[in-house]
């Protein structure tokens, strides 16, 4: 018995590990020896190819596109028709699989609407990435990029929330009430 759900029309490779409560929606490919955890949901016509590892809870909008290389923490967003490329120089009359470049998506952070992730290229814990940008470089923790190429233009919180810092470097979130600390540029929960 399965312990997660798929739409009929979701192609789903033998070798896949896919966690409880897991749920793939209509036309998605699931290729071998990907890792899903607990929780997912892979919305319509994903591709999530070979050895790309997703943690649990993540969130995989319409028509995203998931290539060899890329991995995903818990609580990771992956807007709609985001793409992640894996080879940094591709060209068509050259076999580059082995030269597939690895980009980690840390813990809870969220990647807008038709955004292009250039592989190689890791995204900090909490990171916002707006819809559309094109990532070209590290982003730090909790850090707001956008444009094309994506630049830092603010913070934001675990809640998804823009952070406002003072004077001292302090900031609070609007919802959940948790408060930050901005030095060295770089952003920190307060205990």
């Amino acid at each position: 018995m399965s312990e997660y759900t798929a739409h009929p029309t979701a192609v789903i490779d033998e070798g896949c590990t896919i966690g409880a409560g897991t749920r793939i929606w209509h036309f998605s490919h699931i290729m071998p020896g990907c890792t899903i955890g607990r929780n997912c949901n892979i919305g319509q016509n994903v591709v999530v190819s070979p050895q790309v590892k997703l943690g649990d809870n993540v969130k995989v909008q319409n028509n995203v596109s998931i290539y060899t290389g890329v991995e995903c923490e818990d609580d990771v967003f992956l807007g709609p028709s985001c793409v992640f490329t894996n080879v940094i120089n591709p060209r068509s009359a050259v076999n580059r699989r082995g030269e597939y470049l690895r980009t980690l998506v840390k813990k809870g952070a969220t990647i807008g609407a038709n955004a292009t992730i250039v592989c190689g290229h890791d995204i900090g814990r909490y990171a916002f990435i707006a819809a559309g940008a094109v990532v070209t470089k590290e982003v730090p923790d909790h850090a707001l990029v956008m444009g094309n190429p994506a630049r830092r233009t603010g913070w934001m919180s675990e809640f998804g929330h823009k952070l406002n810092f003072d004077a001292s470097g302090n900031a609070t979130c609007p919802e959940s009430g948790q408060r930050y600390t901005l030095k060295d540029d770089q952003v920190q929960r307060s205990t």
